[in-house]
């Protein structure tokens, strides 16, 4: 079994989120910024294919031939709206055009621009979706999880990250941004895909 890995996100939610499942496992996962993986502007332009798939595994190729040998795992998560014909999708991080945020101030310029495209719309049908890259220059990997809700009209809860306030869960009756890390992780598609990845990887 595989039992140390880089994990290929600058992302402090899905740190928060991933490291804890890694070690659970009996798998040392490893940061970007642990590895001393200086962040560059070329990392914005990892994500510019039309699905999940091609997104996580073209990052997780790209810090694979940065990583000294170590085997990568990375992702490519994004929420499709029905109103919105599956938007954000694969732009989800980038929805509200705001390339001068970062962090939250950028969660919530997305946030706004999501509420306000479902402005007087009923049908607030949604699921987050995810896809998990394996890379280590042998293999490569990818494994889908998804999780089914809708979108509510104000914020609810202070967990999670990104849309999680906004996302009420069809199988947890609260939003992501009310539950806690274990509840979620349960049900969510970050953790239905991981989950799978981290089974693949303790099987050899």
């Amino acid at each position: 079994m595989t039992t140390r890995i880089l994990l290929a996100t600058r992302s402090p939610g899905k740190l928060r989120e991933l490291l804890p499942l890694f070690a659970d496992a009996g798998i040392e996962a490893v940061s970007l910024d642990a590895a001393g993986i200086v962040e560059t502007s070329e990392e914005e332009h990892l994500e510019e294919f039309e699905t999940f798939e091609e997104n996580a595994l073209a990052k997780a190729r790209w810090f694979f031939a940065r990583s000294g040998g170590l085997a990568v795992v990375a992702d490519d998560s994004g929420l499709e709206v029905a109103h919105l014909n599956g938007a954000p999708g694969v732009r989800t991080k980038r929805w509200s055009g705001r390339t001068d945020l970062t962090g939250q101030p950028l969660d919530d310029a997305n946030n706004a621009a999501l509420i306000k495209a479902l402005a007087g719309v009923a049908d607030r049908r949604a699921k987050y979706v995810c896809v998990a890259a394996y890379v280590d220059g042998g293999a490569e990997r990818t494994f889908r999880g998804e999780t089914s809700g809708r979108i509510t009209h104000a914020p609810s809860g202070d967990g999670g990250f990104g849309y999680d306030p906004y996302f009420l869960s069809d199988e947890l009756g609260v939003t992501f941004g009310e539950a806690d890390r274990t509840t979620k992780e349960r049900v969510s598609h970050r953790g239905r895909a991981f989950s799978q990845l981290v089974s693949a990887l303790r099987r050899g």
